[in-house]
């Protein structure tokens, strides 16, 4: 096994997992929407947005990385 192939194995489990990351968060906000107070994934998420926003351009700027790296 050479190294492009454990990276390319690599590569994939982390797109599958991101995937898999990107597909849960709507479930979750459509069961927090329904049942309230279940998930927090309302709070969790603006606490996220709000880590990055609070540190000013520097905060923005990384969250325009991770919106990228997430697309």
């Amino acid at each position: 096994m050479n190294i492009n192939a454990a990276l390319s194995g690599l590569g994939n489990l982390a797109k599958g997992l991101t995937g898999l990351g990107l597909a849960v968060i709507p479930t979750a906000l459509v069961v927090d929407v329904l049942f309230p107070g279940t998930t927090n994934i309302v709070a969790n998420l603006s606490h996220f947005v709000e880590s990055f926003t609070g540190e000013g351009l520097t905060g923005l700027i990384l969250l325009l990385l991770v919106m990228a790296i997430a697309d």
